[in-house]
């Protein structure tokens, strides 16, 4: 007699945890983008930003730590929890919550990486390589692709699980 292949389900619960999580990922993304570029502006000196007179990244700078320091500690804790929950229980592997997030995540993460790339392009074509704009595409490049990478592995990981069960 067939076994019935287990259905993917939708847990309030667990959409609140994955919407969390997600929303956790992005504000520390955003905010070590952030703090990082505003020390590739304090270590690379613009010759533009000093005469137009730009305001001072004392307060980008404590932005970002500041998000950093409480997103971060939660972001590691939800994830942890979420990845203990996982192992307990099998079946959350084939939440459509979790895949829709991922598979939203993996589309955000390749746009960004695009539109990093068009912007090198586009610099360059213009003439305008500099140290920092260099330094800021890596940063961007680095937490995207960061991103892109873990959730693709994760998401690759599930879709075999599933294809097993």
């Amino acid at each position: 007699m067939p076994v019935p292949k287990p259905k993917p389900y939708v847990s309030a619960r667990e959409a609140f945890l994955y919407l969390v999580l997600f929303i956790l990922l992005g504000m520390v993304a955003w905010h070590l983008g952030s703090l990082l570029f505003a020390l590739i502006d304090l270590a690379v000196h613009d010759e533009i930003e000093g005469v137009y007179g730009y305001s001072s990244r004392e307060a980008q700078i404590r932005s970002g730590v500041s998000g950093l320091v409480v997103g971060a500690p939660l972001f590691v804790w939800i994830a942890a929890h979420i990845r203990k929950q996982r192992r307990t229980n099998p079946a959350m592997q084939r939440s459509r919550v979790r895949k829709w997030l991922t598979y939203l995540t993996l589309v955000i993460a390749a746009c960004t990486l695009i539109g990093d790339a068009i912007s090198l392009v586009y610099n360059f074509l213009s003439g305008d390589l500099s140290t920092r704009l260099l330094l800021k595409l890596a940063v961007i490049a680095a937490i995207a692709g960061a991103i892109f990478l873990y959730f693709m592995r994760d998401a690759e990981r599930g879709d075999e699980r599933d294809q097993q069960t």
